[in-house]
Formats: C-alpha cells, sequence, structure tokens
C-alpha cells in the first residue's frame, strides 16, 4: 500500500463549467483547455492533425436532470492545413438516487447534436451519433467515489455520400470527488474505418474504392490541487512572522496511442502509423491569503504546524490565544473538526436562519446529552445522519469524554467508507497488540493501516485504548486530509496513466 507523503496538501478539482458542481473533461476527444484555449488530436484523415480554438461549455441541473452543453470553435494548429471543426453536442444526464443505499445512478445520453469537419478538400459531417453513458457514484461521508461505462457510434458522412465513416467508442471514467480533492481520469477506446469512393486516375467517369481502418486509445486526466503554503513575512517590524496561502492549480494531461494507416499526399501504403501524442494544458494559479493563528503556547511544539493548518482553514475556531496541545481531546471537539474538515463549503456561506411556523414540529436531539441549542449541534447532527458517529449508548454520546485513538480511528474510516474493505470477521490486524482492539474498531484499524494513514508504535503497538491530546489529534486530521486529496490522486491519476 501507498504510504502518505508528509505535509498538507490540499486539493480540490472542480472543473471550469460555470456554476458545475463538479469535475469533468471536455465531452470524449481527450481535448485538453485552459482559460483561453481547447486543444484535441483529430483523427479522422487517416492522420493525426492538432486542432486549437475555443471552447464553450454551458451546464444546468435539477435535482433528478441535468443537461450539459458543449461548443468547439477549432482550426489546425498548422497554419499549412487548411480546415477547421465546429462541434455542438448537448448531453442528458438522469439521476436515480438511491438514499437508503447511499448511491446515485446517473445515465447520460445525446440529445441534440451538430459536428463538421472540413480538412483540405474533404468535408466530414456528423450523420449520427449515439451514446450511452452510466455512472455508479458511491456517495460516502466524506467523498463521493464513482466508475463509469461508456459505449458510443459516430457516422460522419464524407463529401456528401462520397463514403462513410465510423466511430466506435468503448470505455469509461473512474474518479472521486470531495471538497479536498478530485481527480477524473477517462480511458477510451476508438475504432475507425473509412470507406470512399476516389476518382480512378486517368478515367474521369470511373471511381475507386478507398478504405483504411485505424484505433485510438485515450487516456485523460484532469485534476486540480489546492497546495497549502506557508510564507514568511518579510517586515521584521510586524504583528505577526508569516501565515498560510492556498495556491490553487488545475490541470489537464491526455495521451493518444494510435495505429492508424500510413497515408502520403493521400495515398495508402503498407506500413503503419504507429505513435502516441501527449497534450497537456493548466490554469493561471490562483493566490488566497488564510487567517493568521496566533496560540502563544505552540511554539516549537512537534505539532504546531499542523495546529497552524488547521486553524487557517477554520477546522480550528476560537479566538483563545491558548490551544493546549498537550490536553486531551474530547469527542465532540474531534467530531465537530473532522465535519468542518469534509464540510469546509458550509463555512463559506453564512447559513440561513430557519423560521419555524406552528405547523413545523420542533428540532430534536439524537442524544440526550447534546441540546439543540449547542453551537456544535448542527456537525453532530450530521455526523449522525451521515452514519460517521454513534453514541457511548442509544442515547447518549458523552461529548466531553475523552477521545481514544480506536474512537478517532473508527469515525475516519467511517467518513471515508472504507470499513467494508476489511476482510471476512475472524481474521488479526498486524499490530503487536492486536488483542486490545475493540471488535467495532478493527476493521477500521485493519483498513487505516493498509491505506497508510496510521502506523505502530516503535513496537508496532495500535494503542487502540490510549487518550489522544489535542496536538495528536490535529496530526491525525491533516493526515486524513492529506489521504483525501493526495494518496487518492497518485491512485487515480497517475497510477491509472502509468500501467495504461
Amino acid at each position: 500500500m501507498k504510504k502518505l507523503l508528509s505535509g498538507l496538501l490540499i486539493t480540490v478539482f472542480l472543473w471550469t463549467i460555470p456554476g458545475a458542481a463538479y469535475a469533468a473533461p471536455a465531452d470524449f476527444s481527450g481535448g485538453v483547455n485552459n482559460e483561453h484555449e481547447y486543444e484535441e488530436v483529430v483523427f479522422i484523415s487517416g492522420t493525426p492533425i492538432l486542432f486549437t480554438g475555443s471552447l464553450d461549455v454551458s451546464h444546468n441541473e435539477k435535482a433528478t436532470l441535468a443537461t450539459i452543453s458543449y461548443k468547439f470553435k477549432l482550426a489546425p494548429a498548422d497554419k499549412s492545413i487548411k480546415g477547421s471543426l465546429d462541434r455542438r453536442i448537448n448531453y442528458e444526464i438522469a439521476y436515480d438516487k438511491r438514499d437508503d443505499k447511499g448511491q446515485t445512478v446517473a445515465d447520460m445520453s445525446v440529445k441534440t447534436f451538430r459536428e463538421t469537419i472540413q480538412i483540405e478538400g474533404d468535408r466530414y459531417t456528423l450523420a449520427d451519433y449515439q451514446l450511452s453513458k452510466s455512472d455508479i457514484i458511491d456517495n460516502r461521508p466524506a467523498a463521493d467515489f464513482y466508475s463509469a461505462t461508456l459505449t458510443a457510434r459516430k457516422v460522419y458522412d464524407i463529401n456528401r455520400n462520397e463514403g462513410k465513416l465510423i466511430m466506435d467508442i468503448s470505455g469509461g471514467e473512474v474518479g472521486y470527488k470531495n471538497f479536498w480533492g478530485s481527480t477524473e481520469t477517462q480511458i477510451l477506446d476508438y475504432t475507425i474505418s473509412s470507406e470512399r469512393d476516389l476518382p480512378a486516375e486517368g478515367d474521369e467517369t470511373g471511381s475507386r474504392n478507398s478504405a483504411w481502418d485505424g484505433t485510438v486509445n485515450i487516456v485523460l486526466a484532469d485534476s486540480m490541487n489546492k497546495t497549502l503554503q506557508y510564507t514568511d513575512n518579510q517586515a521584521t517590524l510586524s504583528s505577526f512572522a508569516g501565515g498560510h496561502m492556498r495556491i490553487t492549480n488545475n490541470e489537464i494531461v491526455s495521451r493518444y496511442t494510435f495505429d492508424l494507416p500510413n497515408i502520403i499526399d493521400g495515398e495508402i501504403y503498407g506500413s503503419r502509423n504507429r505513435s502516441s501524442i501527449e497534450l497537456h494544458q493548466a490554469m493561471l494559479p490562483k493566490v488566497e491569503r488564510l487567517i493568521l493563528p496566533k496560540f502563544r503556547d505552540v511554539a516549537g511544539h512537534w505539532a504546531a504546524d499542523d495546529i497552524s493548518k488547521l486553524y487557517s482553514l477554520d477546522v480550528f475556531a476560537g479566538d483563545s490565544a491558548f490551544f493546549a496541545p498537550d490536553a486531551p481531546m474530547t469527542r465532540m471537539e474531534f467530531t465537530t473538526a473532522i465535519m468542518k474538515a469534509c464540510n469546509i463549503r458550509v463555512l463559506a456561506e453564512e447559513p440561513k436562519k430557519a423560521t419555524r411556523t406552528r405547523s413545523t414540529a420542533p428540532e430534536v436531539s439524537p442524544f440526550k446529552d447534546i441540546s439543540t441549542g449547542d453551537e456544535n449541534f448542527a456537525y453532530v447532527k450530521d455526523a449522525v445522519e451521515k452514519g460517521i458517529i454513534s453514541g457511548i449508548s442509544r442515547d447518549l454520546f458523552m461529548p466531553e469524554d475523552k477521545l481514544t485513538r480506536a474512537q478517532a480511528i473508527t469515525i475516519l474510516m467511517r467518513a471515508l467508507g472504507f470499513e467494508n474493505k476489511a476482510p471476512t470477521p475472524g481474521y488479526m490486524t498486524s499490530f503487536a497488540d492486536d488483542y486490545n482492539i475493540p471488535e467495532w474498531a478493527k476493521d477500521s484499524f485493519y483498513v487505516a493501516k493498509e491505506i497508510g494513514l496510521v502506523y505502530g508504535d516503535t513496537a508496532n503497538r495500535a494503542n487502540p485504548n490510549q487518550i489522544m491530546t489535542r496536538a495528536e489529534a490535529s496530526a491525525m486530521i491533516v493526515r486524513f486530509l492529506s489521504f483525501l486529496e493526495r494518496d487518492l490522486q497518485l491512485d487515480y491519476r497517475e497510477h491509472i496513466i502509468l500501467y495504461n
């Protein structure tokens, strides 16, 4: 299993569609883009040609239905080639949300299409486009994980009934989305067959058949990363020494691997054109300064950097000058911190206060020892509804009880939804004190060790019943956030691109 990298590199992947709620590459052609330019490789003539130009995207989403519209206006990057590409595609996505299963099925189909490609003297017009794409989305508390399967067929008319070109497309996508990071990787296989009648040489009334076939494999990954960096204050006489800033980077990488005929001056030769082309585009980085932590009791502490990062991100709040890093972390404090870490979007907007009418039932707390008026009640309620926490008993949470490692690790694994990745019950973990791990926490410890989120001490002990300090809990949360973006991105992007 991968080991976690040190430090905190927070990545969020949101695509450049205005108002879009999710990230996705543009269409299914392997193209890449930045803020002002889009590019893709076009294979329709049998020869790879890089096209560049503009891309406009509109997106409209409702509870159970969404539409995405793409408009491409492209031309060959090589100005010596006369050509153009005008493509307008509208897709429709129907969502079947199964809240009882915590899953969603999203089915995509083509609503309308129009495409014309001009290359030198040849004109390719999209006569028919059929597509069936289905995603299964596992909606976990801290992240959504999804996988899609796609089949499609494009039929082009060549020069108004001179011939026909068919593109059969198969493949799929894998990805994940959470507030801290997200990546989508497409793997597509194109099978292209072209057949047309050309004028016979030396015979103006005769014709000859010209046919070719080829394959193209596309691997594309779209991701965004938000790097949290500390910068020193250059001024000496200042009220603060430095602070964190968040730098957002968005990049798309694509690789085409093709096997095509060798076409020279319109003539097809026996040898094949086998090669690959890689594309890359990146957005202009965005810089945001974060609030300054001013704790007086963390300087020089081994967890000072982790504590400062979480405070800058509003995971820890309050105006106290003291953090008490070596004091025990409570169950309420840890639960609230995890929910804030997984739902930072909630903090970006001040929630509207609901007004209760006479017909509206009053809010009821899931636990007797947490009042609905508690400042952290909303986080506890959300954690219960998402299955992240449970009480000490059916109706008691014991919010001020000291947090144990077993409780903390179980909360993190439930947030990821990874408990089911453990073996069939009856197994033993690799920790020396496996016998001390409570049965309800064993699956969580097993998976947390496998994904590199927790390790044993110098004697390989898990210490499941050990009380966690606020500093230790801070370090664990930072490792958790790092996993959400860096390890997942490594698995969904680099590993897939490397092995395909």
